[in-house]
């Protein structure tokens, strides 16, 4: 069951019968396989195909167009707040100008004394109340980490009864001094670090909620006050005796009608403010709402309220419209930057959410990428492995694996100085047994804290980004050049046999997951092209590890035909290099595992057919230009089930390099073993009669070979086994170099094979084959393959547009000596 989730997840490909599967090679050209031309590294098993990469960006496209910001709702929100806010603010201050220059200042002799102490508790009053509003938002920052934060469900917990208050109080306060336990240390250390006590008694009270709480109720009872108080004097009129003449109280109740009315109205302003943010947040529940639109989850709100008082806090400090200006994707970036760690959590949180959002990403990543201070931030973040900030670095780390799925982006990450050595900094084996010994021969020390340490999410993490970054040519050489950066991914594609054959094991998963990216960042990294290419290989290659975890991957990752096929191509990559081919064949049973998946014939759907085709196309790569190996196959006993799987559509393609080789390149004294080829005779001479491009490429160069080890009397036989007459073949031959008038991308060594197998014929019985020939046009034919030569002709294998291993002959010569032979015969 383990296999099977692992592969539904990874797997998006259409599988096909093995019936099909020819074709799938067939309609896959030439372009998969270090035998033919390439123009650029095999992405494939990277995860991402073109199409699905356009589509996922048309998506994101017509998201960003269509879809409006969720905190639209909250700065719109606190601009509301902010007009009524800013409007109670000019009434209140009209009215304490009118209070203390025209009331205090003018009639503060004549006025009566009630009146006197009434606007003198209003004054005050509402000083104090103006004074908590000033100091409210600071401290509601302050308590924004708590999730029952103050100022948002005000309402509510006037509902609660003062004991639960006092009670919750205390338990928060002994929270801040009781000693945890290791498994919540860092939760709770995140949690008390806002609710920092001021005095070091009294800590229920002292608190950052607590106190806003406090702000919060004193506005709400000075306003409560202020419209008691001015209502009163309202109604009852009582400005004490104006009498008529007394110049000094004729204007006292018009006045004193003034003051109490500005008064009031700034009071129930500023309650129709409170009750409008109650009705929004407590009834309406918008922060919830926002939190749930986008997809923040249960430490959501935490970021939501603390968006919500910024933009609040800037309309009402600054312009109104300050708020609007506002995003919450630049708000995260700017917390990102706080010195603060509650304020990094924050704003990391945000970043991360927003990135891997499918409606948000694509917005969201292209704002990250500008700000290069912001990148530079979150790489360093990789590098904290302090417990407590396990949080912030892992959507660091979650946030750069999104963000360098894109070329331009990728760029910007790999170009900050020591960006690899952060990325790298993920990386830590945990392996108890059996450890690959560090740069100075020591094994890692893992610290009891290390044991709550999420090693394995990390290492997927650091091993994704590395993946995304190694797309890029220019990248792949920036890994290589990174100190210790290859022994680490070496390391993650070691496997144990119980890891892959285990059942309905979350960890196991995880660690599959692990191995997977490993072998898909070195096939990159061994497919790379070029001189960057080279030295990747052999630095790869030399890695003592590398050949013999691939190994294990084959041998017991039956279950896993994908992790298979990685390790398979990681091989055929890296036999590109001369000495690497002979370490890979000189590792015990690389070979024995690579004929054995050759081979296999049950587990007939496509993956697995698919690392059958890859098996093949490896060994022949190992056996290329390499006596050794070929002597380490041929003592398999293969030559038969070779000579077998000419018949197998699904592999005969590469059964028949593998022949070729072997006949090529195991030297004159393995005659006896090689001598079981020559019953491939007829059905290679049937191939090249009815087969087109791929496969009659492959067996023309076969057939050359094949030839070599018969006697004219033998030959004869073969042709008359066939049913095929030696004027058919040398009609397909020559037909084959008038289709192919100059050099073929798909097939770049078809015209070289047939000019070897028409020398071989020439040569093998002269005085008939030549006039055939000449009767044919084949003098013609080879005139135009001399003034049509190229380079793509002399290369046995490539390295993308890079040829490697050249033959021994170019086709010019071999031209050459064919018209001699036309010539003087």
């Amino acid at each position: 069951m383990a296999s099977r989730n692992f592969e539904e997840e990874e797997d998006r490909s259409i599988r096909l019968q093995v019936s099909e599967l020819h074709k799938l090679e067939e309609a896959r050209g030439s372009n998969d396989t270090v035998f033919d031309l390439r123009s650029s590294i095999e992405k494939g098993d990277s995860g991402e195909t073109a199409d699905a990469a356009s589509v996922s960006s048309a998506t994101a496209f017509r998201s960003k167009s269509t879809t409006p910001a969720p905190e639209k709702q909250l700065t719109l929100f606190a601009l509301q707040l902010a007009i009524l806010e800013k409007t109670a603010t000019g009434i209140g201050t009209l009215g304490f100008i009118w209070a203390t220059v025209v009331l205090l200042g003018g009639f503060a002799i004549t006025l009566d004394g009630s009146d006197f102490w009434f606007i003198t508790i209003i004054l005050l009053i509402e000083g104090a109340r103006i004074f908590s509003r000033s100091h409210e938002l600071e401290w509601q920052h302050q308590a924004t980490w708590t999730i029952a934060g103050v100022g948002i469900s005000s309402f509510r917990a006037l509902r609660s009864t003062s004991a639960s208050l006092l009670r919750c109080l205390q338990i928060r306060s002994r929270e801040t001094t009781t000693t945890v336990t290791r498994d919540s240390e860092a939760a709770t250390w995140r949690k008390n670090s806002s609710e920092v006590p001021l005095l070091p008694y009294a800590r229920w009270f002292f608190i950052s909620s607590a106190v806003s709480r406090l702000l919060y109720w004193l506005q709400l009872l000075s306003a409560t006050a202020c419209v008691a108080l001015s209502s009163y004097k309202l109604v009852r009129h009582n400005y004490g005796d104006v009498h008529k003449g007394d110049t000094d109280k004729r204007n006292r109740q018009s006045a004193l009608n003034i003051f109490y009315s500005l008064a009031l109205a700034e009071a129930l302003l500023f309650l129709a403010e409170k009750a409008y943010w109650e009705w929004r947040v407590s009834v309406c529940n918008l922060l919830e709402n926002v939190t749930r639109e986008c997809e923040f989850g249960a430490t959501g709100l935490v970021s939501i309220k603390r968006f919500f008082y910024d933009s609040y806090s800037k309309c009402v400090n600054g312009s109104i419209f300050d708020g609007l200006k506002m995003d919450i994707v630049s708000f995260g970036m700017e917390l990102l930057g706080s010195n603060s760690s509650d304020e990094q959590l924050i704003g990391a949180r945000i970043l991360r959410q927003f990135a891997v959002s499918e409606r948000y990403s694509e917005e969201t990543l292209e704002k990250i990428g500008i700000n290069f201070p912001v990148v530079e931030r979150l790489v360093e973040m990789l590098n904290w492995k302090d417990l407590q900030e396990e949080e912030i670095r892992r959507s660091a780390a979650e946030i750069l694996s999104k963000l360098a799925g894109k070329k331009q982006n990728s760029l910007r990450v790999a170009g900050i100085s020591g960006a690899m050595e952060s990325i790298s900094s993920l990386l830590e084996s945990t392996r108890s047994s059996g450890e690959a010994p560090d740069e100075i021969g020591e094994k890692k020390v893992f610290h009891e804290h290390d044991l709550h340490y999420d090693f394995c999410r990390f290492n997927n993490l650091g091993l994704l980004i590395l993946k995304k970054l190694a797309k890029d040519h220019d990248n792949c050489g920036k890994l290589g050049n990174t100190r210790g950066l290859l022994p680490k991914i070496i390391d993650f594609t070691h496997v144990d046999q119980v890891l892959l054959w285990e059942e309905n094991a979350e960890v196991a998963r995880s660690q599959v997951l692990t191995l997977k990216r490993s072998l898909q960042l070195v096939k990159m990294l061994a497919s790379t092209t070029g001189h960057t290419g080279k030295c990747l290989r052999r630095e790869i290659s030399e890695i003592v590890f590398t050949v013999s975890n691939v190994r294990d991957v084959l041998r017991h990752g039956g279950r896993y035909p994908k992790l298979q096929k990685l390790g398979i191509g990681i091989l055929t990559n890296l036999a590109l290099d001369t000495e690497a081919r002979e370490r890979i064949g000189g590792t015990g049973g690389v070979l024995k595992e690579l004929f054995n998946i050759f081979f296999k014939t049950h587990g007939a759907d496509g993956n697995q057919g698919c690392v059958r085709i890859a098996a093949g196309e490896a060994i022949a790569m190992l056996v290329l230009e390499s006596k050794g190996n070929c002597l380490h196959a041929l003592r398999l006993g293969v030559m038969g089930r070779l000579v077998e799987a000419l018949e197998v559509p699904l592999i005969r393609v590469n059964a028949a390099r593998v022949l070729r080789n072997l006949c090529l390149y195991s030297g004159d004294d393995c005659f006896h073993e090689l001598k079981f080829v020559r019953a491939a005779a007829p059905t290679v001479l049937k191939s090249i009669t009815s087969e087109d491009n791929k496969l009659q490429e492959v067996m023309v160069g076969l057939a050359a070979q094949v030839f070599r080890f018969m006697s004219p009397e033998d030959s004869c036989y073969v042709f008359m086994d066939s049913g095929i007459r030696r004027r058919e073949l040398a009609y397909s031959l020559v037909s084959i170099l008038r289709k192919h008038d100059k050099p073929a991308i798909k097939v770049p060594r078809i015209r070289r094979f047939a000019i070897e197998l028409a020398v071989w014929m020439m040569e093998d019985d002269m005085e008939n084959n030549v006039a055939v020939f000449r009767e044919l046009g084949l003098e013609k034919e080879l005139e135009k393959v001399l003034e049509t030569t190229a380079e793509l002709e002399n290369f046995d294998v490539f390295s993308g547009t890079v040829g490697v291993s050249r033959h021994s002959r170019t086709v010019h010569s071999l031209a050459e000596l064919a018209l001699k032979i036309l010539e003087d015969n």
